[in-house]
Formats: structure tokens, C-alpha cells, sequence
């Protein structure tokens, strides 16, 4: 019996071909004028679902994604099994071994939903996993459902990839965004910080004032001050908030504006403490807690009066005196309301001293053995130092933190501030 060229089994499987890639072609195209025009998320994973499960006759099917944030494959899109594959997460290394297109029983699997599927695609871009397509069992029987098989896969591989790039790019988009708006606030913050410090510290005979500052991140969360009161009498001040970035520096930008309030109307260092304390409390609501070291001078009376609320001891170098540490006052502020104990203490007869105080990036600044550099270095260091320079004071001691501790990282801010007086 003459076959006709209708009847030709080569021009059906062409014809069969040809459809299937028409239908491809097709589906590509409305995919990217949908990423073209924009469309959401979701949008774009119902279009990957209808032209699957529509188009192609896909009967089962799970799209598995890697979550950034908790690194687990979650399934974005799922049809056609009794198993809701959207309640079933992997972990990130579940799929390590799927390195191309892989028969589902060859996996160790434990969960035995997952044999609805014939087979497991992986979706690459750029030599990175992008997604995994969970597919189903499809009668290997005839030329033309081997041939789909192999276009199935295909166009799963190109269409997951299309629709998983454009997501990731969306993403990217979103990412870059807030890490614009973030910056922008960095930048905000950097400025309002830099307002914090006094813009010009004493440098006279019988008065000198040296701050140094390295804050670890682009903002710290540090601050010094230095207030004139009177002729004869002035405040000094360090502290260090817990906790880093934006929310650290606007809290300490609150304190100093408290600060510089408060002793506008009164030099009574247990009420500033106290009031700083109140303040701090209410704004920061036990989130962040502020150390705290403060002193008055008064040149008339020659007593320095002090309050340390949780920060590393000041030293005091008086004449022909060992150093002294001062290291009584109270609790860090911020988190009792009241203060549960308070004490001013002060020094009498004091004529001519230093006054040296510190954060903990200093002390705790760490060598390759992870030993701290400590008080006990600091307190050396200073002794040999004391009749220097206050700047040459603060420069050899960071070239001996840095000497400490070599090529690793500060983990927190470091800051100095000190003071020599004079009668």
C-alpha cells in the first residue's frame, strides 16, 4: 500500500514538533512583554503556571526557590498533586546533589510526596542553582511522548530561567533601593553626629583638651563634650552607647542635646545624671542603655567633682600622686528608673593633673591569641607618657593599639579624651 506523504509518520512527528515549539515561542514572548510591562511577582508565577499547565499539558508540578534569608527552598508555584509542595520546605544543602535533570528515586529523599514526580530540573544562571523544577511522570510509549519530554524540559529549563532571572533583577531593583534610602539616612545621621563634638577643644597654658575618634562603622556610637562654664569651671564628658548605626547615633543625639540643656540650668552633677538617666529610659525603652563618665573643675576651689555611670574608670594623674581610677557614681542610664544608687564623689586640693578618659575599644581591642589589651597596658602606657603632649599621647597610643593587635579588625569605637590643667 502507497504512503502518502499526509500519511507519513516522519511529517507528523515534524508537524508535532513544530507545534511544540510554536507553542514555546509563543509562551517566551508574552513572558517577556509581562516582565516589559512591569507585572508583579505573583503575576508572573501565575503566567509560568497557566503556560505549563495549559499550554503544555504539564500534569504535576513543584518550583522550588532558595529563600536569601532563611536559605531554604520554598515552592513558588504547584499544581496537580493532593500534596500542597507550598507547605514543604527544604533545607539549603537538601538539593546539592541535583546537578542536572534527575530521576526523583535516585534522590535520598525522606519525604515520599515528592515521588509524584518523575524527575528534578535544575535551573542555572550563571553556573548558580536559581530554582529546581519538580516535574511529573509522563508515558514513555510512543515517538511523539518522548519527544515531548525532551521539549518539556527544555522550555521548563528556558521559561523558569526567564521568570526566576526577572524576579531576581526585581529584586535586586528593591534591594538597591533601600540600600539607597539607607544610605541616604547614614549620611543624615553621619552629619547630625558630627554636630555632636565640640567644633574647637582648649589648648592653653593652663588648659589643654585632646579628643581621638575612630568610629568602627560609618557611624559610632561615641560622644565627648567639652563645656565651658564659667571662666574657672567646665564640664567633661565621654560616654558610649550600646548598639551600632542610625538608632545608636539618634540617641546619642538626644543625650547631648539633653546634656548641654541640663547644664545650662544647673551644674549638680547628680541631677544632669539623674535627669540623662530619666531621659534615656523613656526615649530608648530598654533597648540601649548609655555608660556614662562625667566631671566639673572648678579652677577657684581646685576640686573636681565626678560621677562614672558604668563606664571604664577615668584615671587621674595628680602630682606626685599614684594614678587614681575613678570608677564610682552609679549604674549604666537607661535602664532603672530611678537610678537605684547614686554618688558624686570629690577630689579636693587638685591643682595640677591629667585627666584621662577612654572607651572600651580601647581595652578591649584583642591580639591573635585573643588576649585584650586591658587596663593594666593602658595604665603602663600612660605613666611613661604622662608628662608628654596630650596629641603625641593619643597618636603613640594608637600606634601601640595598632601594633597590639596587627592586622585584626576594631570590633567598636575608639575614643580618647583628656585633659591637663594647669595653675
Amino acid at each position: 500500500m502507497h504512503m502518502t506523504q499526509k500519511d507519513n509518520p516522519d511529517n507528523d512527528k515534524f508537524r508535532t514538533r513544530f507545534h511544540l515549539v510554536e507553542l514555546e515561542l509563543n509562551a517566551i514572548l508574552e513572558i517577556t512583554q509581562a516582565i516589559n510591562n512591569n507585572i508583579p511577582e505573583e503575576s508572573l508565577y501565575m503566567m509560568y503556571k497557566f503556560t505549563l499547565r495549559a499550554n503544555l499539558n504539564i500534569e504535576r508540578l513543584a518550583l522550588y526557590v532558595i529563600n536569601e534569608e532563611d536559605k531554604k527552598w520554598n515552592c513558588k508555584v504547584n499544581f496537580g498533586t493532593e500534596t500542597n509542595f507550598q507547605d514543604i520546605s527544604l533545607e539549603e544543602n537538601a538539593l546539592e546533589e541535583v546537578k542536572e535533570s534527575s530521576d526523583i528515586l535516585a534522590l535520598p529523599f525522606q519525604d515520599k510526596s515528592f515521588e509524584v514526580f518523575d524527575v528534578v530540573i535544575p535551573v542555572y544562571h550563571k553556573d548558580k542553582v536559581l530554582a529546581y523544577v519538580f516535574l511529573d511522570k509522563i508515558p514513555q510509549d510512543s515517538i511523539s511522548s518522548e519527544l515531548q519530554r525532551k521539549v518539556d524540559t527544555r522550555f521548563v529549563q528556558t521559561l523558569t530561567n526567564i521568570i526566576i532571572v526577572a524576579i531576581e533583577n526585581k529584586k535586586l531593583v528593591r534591594r538597591q533601593i533601600r540600600q539607597e534610602a539607607f544610605n541616604k539616612e547614614l549620611e543624615i545621621a553621619k552629619k547630625v553626629q558630627s554636630l555632636l563634638f565640640p567644633k574647637s577643644l582648649p589648648h592653653e597654658d593652663n588648659l589643654q583638651v585632646k579628643a581621638t575618634y575612630y568610629p568602627n562603622y560609618l557611624i559610632g556610637g561615641d560622644y565627648y563634650d567639652f563645656i565651658p562654664i564659667t571662666k574657672n569651671k567646665f564640664l567633661f564628658c565621654i560616654a558610649d552607647v550600646s548598639g551600632k548605626g542610625i538608632p545608636a547615633a539618634l540617641l546619642m543625639s538626644n543625650f547631648q542635646a539633653s546634656l548641654r540643656t541640663l547644664v545650662r540650668q544647673t551644674n549638680d552633677l547628680k541631677t544632669i545624671t539623674e535627669e540623662l538617666n530619666q531621659s534615656i529610659y523613656d526615649n530608648a525603652e530598654g533597648e540601649h542603655f548609655i555608660t556614662f563618665f562625667v566631671a566639673v573643675y572648678d579652677k577657684e576651689t581646685s576640686k573636681l567633682h565626678y560621677i562614672n555611670a558604668g563606664h571604664n574608670p577615668a584615671v587621674l594623674f595628680a602630682e606626685s600622686k599614684e594614678p587614681q581610677l575613678l570608677d564610682t557614681g552609679t549604674t549604666v542610664l537607661g535602664v532603672f528608673s530611678p537610678l537605684p544608687f547614686l554618688k558624686e564623689t570629690t577630689i579636693n586640693q587638685l591643682e595640677n593633673f591629667m585627666l584621662f578618659s577612654y572607651t572600651d575599644g580601647i581595652t578591649e581591642v584583642r591580639d591573635k591569641e585573643g588576649e585584650e589589651y586591658g587596663l593594666d597596658r593602658l595604665l603602663d602606657f600612660i605613666k611613661e607618657q604622662k608628662q608628654e603632649e596630650l596629641e603625641d599621647i593619643h597618636e603613640r597610643l594608637i600606634q601601640e593599639i595598632n601594633s597590639f593587635r596587627e592586622d585584626l579588625p576594631y570590633t567598636d569605637d575608639v575614643t580618647i579624651l583628656s585633659c591637663k590643667v594647669k595653675k
